[in-house]
């Protein structure tokens, strides 16, 4: 087909420069989105390309699909803070109405264009004498492939978005790959199967295994749960969204801005409960959650002692359930807290020699957390592994700069996660960092020079050792139990030790001596005093303004609606 006459080249990577873009960002999850989004809102930037593996955008709400899914954090705090959804169906919504908003964000804002689907990063590499990165592309997909199979995109500033809950963790479980039933991972759910009547056996007892279970339970001719170890659960206080708080929440924003507000307050006034082991309201937490379990399985001692964990309250992810203990009560379900020995050819056997015949395996033991981006190859500085700069465990310069790897930023990277509070706080502040960066670097670019950030090292080794000895002091370091926020040897990798407010603020300045600078530009940052770039703020007090509007825009609303028909 003949190009028609007097086209004018797109505001993104075409044809002719499909393998060169100022930024590459790696995922297109709620990260990936955000970082693409903070592009073109703060910078001059429209030559970038997101990379996903995947066919549809949504990160980990696209990949996980199982019965029950559902997010165990406020809807109201689960959306951008510029892109607020008013009509959530429920307080915590399931993965399909999350999949639908991150689908709505990707084409309000017209990011499909910028993204390639079927498109996994094998490795990047540094070039030192070019000042770019180098990413090596696998294209899949029945039809893409046949265009090419693989191809090298060379860039100036690499974003990682890949989050830390993506690549699945299967059980290492001798005999697994001869079992001659159905087996499948959470994270890989297959819909074309049915449970009914049939018997299921769940290993692993974390959040997915707590949503998975009661929708499994009803149809399935028998459930067993295989326990390692028990979570300390709360009730989850699930309720719909009504019609008229959905009409509400849509026509006054400033509803919903102090309805947020107070949602993210009232998460940050709990981060004690998580973190603090002598908090002294950690016993308040304990004795509702313990009094919960034996009121959802009265006249069950014998599961109220397997299910009580006797490790420090949030060293693990609190889990969060209306219906996961009333499951575990019903005839047709048995929690089995043996140890796994091996899988048979028709069931699994525990280390007793008891074997249990079963049709379907789900393997619900979550993800490889501490393994931040593989199995991707990174190469920094001089030819250095990425794996060799994290011997000791991942870290970052406030989780998103790495030491020895040049204009390369992470979202949700090492010690981002929160264990009280939306991660969408953190991604927020971290993707106008990154922003502020890759506009110096496009700046610089644009004209005809180059520039090259890379945090100190002594910085970043000062900054993580402080994190490391603050998080020593919270319930995250209970030696007593196994969590995904830290590696083998106990280092937590995962977790902030503070609040969401208290990040925002750290991310909310760029110190520009906390960097390296080099490349023909260097001077234009060099020597720099900090760059106030700001912050969302959204948590209590919201301003008086806000809050005195607010109040009387509901007061109006309710007004019109109701009193004023009587």
């Amino acid at each position: 087909m003949a190009n028609s006459g007097g086209y004018k080249p797109a505001d993104h990577v075409g044809n002719t420069d499909f393998t060169r873009a100022t930024v590459v960002i790696i995922g297109a999850g709620i990260s990936g989105l955000c970082m693409a989004i903070d592009l073109l809102r703060r910078t001059p930037c429209r030559k970038f390309v997101i990379l996903e593996q995947g066919s549809q955008v949504g990160g980990t709400w696209n990949d996980n699909k199982y019965p029950g899914c559902a997010c165990d954090i406020w809807s109201a705090l689960y959306s951008l803070s510029f892109e607020q959804k008013a009509d959530w169906s429920r307080e915590y919504p399931g993965q399909e109405e999350l999949l639908d908003y991150l689908i709505h964000v990707a084409q309000k804002y017209r990011l499909y264009r910028y993204i390639r689907f079927n498109s996994a990063v094998d490795a990047a590499r540094w070039d030192e004498d070019s000042h770019t990165w180098r990413v090596q592309v696998s294209v899949g997909g029945a039809k893409d492939g046949q265009f090419v199979s693989s191809y090298e995109l060379t860039s100036d500033f690499l974003v990682s978005a890949v989050g830390q809950l993506n690549l699945p963790q299967w059980p290492s479980l001798p005999g697994l790959d001869d079992f001659t039933g159905k087996v499948m991972h959470s994270a890989r759910w297959d819909w074309t199967y049915d449970w009914a009547d049939k018997r299921v056996a769940i290993i692993g007892n974390g959040a997915s295994a707590l949503q998975i279970a009661p929708e499994i339970a009803p149809a399935a001719a028998h459930l067993t749960v295989y326990q390692r170890t028990p979570n300390w659960v709360i009730p989850r206080m699930d309720r719909r969204v009504t019609g008229a708080e959905q009409t509400l929440l849509g026509a006054l924003p400033p509803a919903r801005w102090l309805k947020r507000a107070v949602m993210m307050q009232m998460r940050e006034v709990s981060h004690g409960l998580v973190t603090d082991p002598k908090s002294s309201s950690v016993t308040y937490l304990r004795d509702w959650a313990l009094g919960s379990m034996k009121q959802a399985l009265p006249g069950r001692p014998d599961l109220w002692a397997a299910l009580t964990p006797d490790y420090q309250l949030g060293c693990k992810r609190i889990l969060v359930s209306d219906n996961y203990y009333q499951t575990l009560g019903r005839e047709n379900v048995t929690l089995e807290t043996r140890e796994v020995a091996r899988v048979t050819e028709s069931g699994i056997e525990t280390v007793d020699g008891a074997v249990r015949d079963v049709d379907l395996i789900v393997c619900a033991t979550g993800f490889r957390t501490v393994e931040f981006l593989h199995p991707v190859q990174v190469t920094g500085r001089e030819g250095r592994p990425l794996d060799s700069v994290w011997a000791g465990g991942a870290s970052a310069y406030y989780g998103v700069t790495v030491e020895e790897m040049p204009n390369f930023g992470m979202l949700y990277g090492p010690n981002t996660n929160l264990g009280h509070n939306s991660i969408i706080l953190m991604i927020e502040a971290q993707s106008r960092y990154l922003s502020a960066l890759i506009d110096r670097v496009v700046r610089a670019r644009d004209q005809g020079q180059s520039l090259v950030l890379q945090p100190r090292t002594e910085v970043v080794r000062s900054l993580n050792h402080q994190i490391q000895t603050q998080l020593q002091e919270t319930s995250f370091a209970d030696p007593t139990c196994r969590s995904w926020y830290k590696t083998a040897d106990g280092r937590i990798t995962n977790n902030w030790p503070g609040t969401a407010v208290q990040y925002q603020k750290e991310l909310a300045t760029v110190r520009w001596a906390d960097y390296a600078v080099s490349g023909t530009a260097a001077d234009t940052v060099a020597g720099r005093r900090p760059t106030r770039i700001g912050r969302v703020v959204e948590e209590w007090p919201v301003s008086w303004w806000t809050m005195a509007l607010g109040a009387g825009a509901v007061g109006w609303w309710s007004y019109t609606r109701y009193f004023s028909r009587a």
